[in-house]
C-alpha cells in the first residue's frame, strides 16, 4: 500500500484524487484566522508575521500550512501544541536576504526553517514569489513542523520525510494538496550500488562519529548527500511496507522532546529491533529498490513492449508512468497508439487529445488524430486533423495528409 500516494485519474472530464485509507480520517483544522495589527495573521497552528508588502499572501499561505499540518500530523499524530508555530514572510528579495544573513552569515534561496534552543525564537522564514519558493517551502514547513514538536529528531526521519513531502504540492486555486510521488532521485540510490548506506547505517547516523565517517571512504559532504538521498529511500521503502510501516508509526511514540538527536535514535531502533530482523529488512529494502522503477524507467521498457508488439505490457507501463507523471504527455500518446490498434478509436482520440493538452508535437498528434478519425469512418473529422497537422509542419506531413484525404474524399 502506498502509504501517503494521491493517485490520479481522468473520467468524464473530472480530476479525481483518491485518498488512501491512512488519510481518510484526518480532521482539516478549521482555520479561525484573523489578522491583528495589519500584519499578523493567525490560525489553528500558525502565526504569521507579514513583513511591508506581503499582507495579501497571508490567508493563501495560511490555508497552505494548515492543509500541509494536517497531513504531516495525520501520519505523525504528535500531541496539540502548546503555541503557534512562527512564519514570517518577506516580498523583498533584498530585506529577506538581509534577516537570513544576519542569523545564519550566509542566505538561502525561497524559505529557511531557523531553529534555536528558545522556542519563542524559532520560525520559518519565507521569501514570497521567488522561484524557489514552493519547493523550499515544502521542504522547510514539514522541518519546521517535526522540530516543532521533537526539537532533535533523528536525522533520517528529518531529511527523509521532508523530501518525500516535498512532493506535496499546493494548488492555490482549488486550495487542496495534490502528491505526485517524484522517484527522481530513484537512479541515483540506485547507482550508489555497494556504497549504498543500509537501513541500520541509516537509522544510526546520529550515532556515527565524524572519524568513522571518513574511515567508510567518504568525505563529510560526500557522505552528508548519500545520507540524504539514503534517507529518503529508507522512508519510501518504509510508508510502503505493511509490518515496517507499522513499526515506524510505533516508533514515532517513543520520539521525545527532551532528549537529544543520538537518544531519540537509539530509541527508535530499540523499537524496531523489538520486532524486525535487520538481515531481512535490508534483503527486502533491496528488492522494494529494485523494482521501484522511474519515469523513464517505465517509459523505456514500455517503448520496447510496444515495438515488440507486446501491447499488453506496453500499456500497463504506460498507465505506471501516467501515474507517477500525469502531466506528461508521452505516456497519453503512447496509449492513444495502442488504443488505436485495438480499433478503439473514441478512446484513442481522448488520449490523443490528452497529450496535446500536455505539449506533444502538435503536426504529430493532429496527425494520428487524422488516421484515428478516418480509420473510425468519420471523413469530416479525419479532413480536419489532417489539414491541420499538414499546416503545422507542411515538410513531414503535406505529401502524406493529401493522398491520406485523397483515398478519403475517393471513398
Amino acid at each position: 500500500m502506498y502509504a501517503l500516494a494521491v493517485y490520479m485519474a481522468k473520467k468524464n472530464g473530472l480530476l479525481l484524487i483518491l485518498l488512501p485509507v491512512l488519510f481518510l480520517f484526518i480532521k482539516i483544522s478549521p482555520l479561525f484566522a484573523q489578522v491583528h495589527q495589519g500584519d499578523i495573521y493567525r490560525s489553528s497552528h500558525y502565526e504569521i508575521i507579514a513583513e511591508k508588502g506581503a499582507e495579501n499572501s497571508l490567508p493563501s499561505l495560511a490555508r497552505e500550512l494548515e492543509l500541509r499540518f494536517d497531513v504531516y500530523n495525520g501520519l505523525f499524530r504528535f500531541p496539540f501544541l502548546s503555541t503557534p508555530l512562527r512564519v514570517r514572510v518577506f516580498l523583498d528579495p533584498s530585506s529577506y536576504n538581509s534577516y537570513i544573513s544576519a542569523r545564519l552569515g550566509a542566505t538561502r534561496p525561497g524559505a529557511i526553517y531557523l531553529h534555536y534552543n528558545q522556542n519563542e525564537r524559532r520560525e520559518l522564514v519565507i521569501l514570497k514569489g521567488s522561484p524557489e519558493e514552493a519547493s523550499m517551502l515544502a521542504h522547510q514547513a514539514f522541518v519546521q513542523f517535526l522540530r516543532g514538536h521533537i526539537p532533535n529528531p533523528p536525522s533520517w526521519m528529518r531529511e527523509g520525510f521532508a523530501i518525500y513531502f516535498n512532493s506535496l504540492k499546493f494548488d492555490p486555486v482549488g486550495e487542496k494538496l495534490i502528491y505526485e510521488e517524484n522517484l527522481s532521485w530513484l537512479e541515483t540510490v540506485k547507482g550508489l550500488g555497494n556504497s549504498m548506506l543500509r537501513p541500520r547505517e541509516i537509522m544510526m547516523t546520529d550515532t556515527i562519529q565524524i572519524h568513522e565517517t571518513a574511515a567508510s571512504g567518504r568525505t563529510a559532504d560526500r557522505y552528508s548527500r548519500d545520507f540524504q538521498i539514503c534517507s529518503w529511500a529508507l522512508v519510501s521503502f518504509l510508508l510502503n511496507s505493511g509490518e515496517h510501516f507499522r513499526t515506524l508509526t510505533e516508533s514515532f511514540m517513543v520520539l521525545s522532546p527532551h532528549i537529544t538527536a543520538m537518544e531519540n535514535s537509539v530509541a527508535v531502533m530499540d523499537r524496531f529491533t523489538i520486532w524486525t530482523e535487520f538481515h531481512t529488512m535490508e534483503r527486502e529494502y533491496l528488492a522494494y529498490l529494485e523494482t521501484r522503477r522511474t519515469y523513464n524507467e517505465l517509459m523505456e521498457a514500455g517503448r520496447n513492449y510496444y515495438l515488440t508488439g507486446n501491447a499488453m505490457n506496453a500499456e500497463m507501463l504506460f498507465l505506471a508512468a501516467l501515474d507517477l507523471r500525469p502531466d506528461s504527455y508521452a505516456p497519453y500518446y503512447y496509449l492513444g497508439l495502442i488504443l488505436y490498434e485495438e480499433d478503439s478509436y473514441d478512446m484513442a482520440e481522448g488520449y490523443y487529445l490528452a497529450s496535446l493538452e500536455y505539449g506533444a508535437d502538435a503536426a504529430l498528434v493532429n496527425y494520428a488524430l487524422g488516421v484515428n478519425a478516418a480509420s473510425a469512418g468519420r471523413a469530416d473529422d479525419a479532413r480536419k486533423w489532417l489539414e491541420k497537422a499538414a499546416a503545422l509542419d507542411p515538410d513531414r506531413y503535406k505529401t502524406r495528409t493529401d493522398e491520406l484525404i485523397l483515398r478519403i474524399t475517393d471513398n
